[in-house]
Parts: C-alpha cells; structure tokens; sequence
C-alpha cells in the first residue's frame, strides 16, 4: 500500500471539505485503505455558513460573520448528537451555540448566548430529537 494512494484517497474522500480543517480516520483492513470524514462542530457551522473558499496558509484568524437558521442549527445538532456527552438534546443545542460563539456567527440574528439562556428559561423550544 503505497503512501501516495492513501493520500489520493483522503484528498478524494475530503473534497467536499475543502478549506475547512476536518478530522479524517484512516481503516485498514486487507491493505486496503477506507478513508471517513469525522467532522467536528466547528467544521459543521463553518460549511453551513457557505462561505467562499479561502486559503488557510494566507489568511489566518478570519471571523465568520454569518447567520445560521434554526432549521440548520438543528440539522448540524442532529449529525454531532452521537458524539455529544449531553444528557438531552437541548444540551447538545447548547454545546452547538457555544461553537456558533466562537465561530462569531449568530442564529436567527440573536447572538448565541442569549439563545442559550432563552433555553435555559424554557423560552426557545427545541425538538426531542
């Protein structure tokens, strides 16, 4: 299995991640490699923002200005739960917005904090799942 192959594979397998840092798990089995993209939430809000391509190696320390929908809060709470270590899924809703506050982007136009104390206050309501 030569080195170049797999790094064939991973660019093909990381195409449609292009410009976003996303994590990559390499199986070998039969000396055959099987590359999975494993995203974190950071990468998840960040593509979700659909912002253009940029180049990593020039521009460091972007902040992304966007705003999400609730609909895609939601859909990118639904693909990390599995990873989640909360209890319920308003807490991984949490966890999220807590990402979206790095980021920089807001949700429905409200800053991702007061989202998060609306939860808490039961004034947001989230799915069950």
């Amino acid at each position: 299995m030569s080195p170049k192959k797999v790094g064939d594979d991973i660019v093909k397998g990381t195409s449609t991640w292009k410009g976003i840092r996303v994590t990559v798990r390499l199986t070998i089995q039969n000396r055959a490699a099987k590359v999975d993209v494993e995203p974190n939430a950071t990468s998840l809000v960040i593509k979700q923002l659909k912002e253009p391509l940029r180049d990593r190696k020039k521009t460091k320390n972007i902040k992304h200005s966007g705003n999400l929908t609730k609909a895609q809060l939601f859909e990118i709470v639904r693909q990390m739960r599995p990873k989640s270590l909360a209890k319920e899924f308003k807490g991984t809703v949490k966890e999220i917005l807590g990402t979206c506050n790095a980021v920089g982007c807001t949700v429905d136009g409200c800053k991702p904090i007061a989202l998060q104390e609306a939860i808490d206050n039961d004034e947001f309501d989230c799915p069950e799942k």
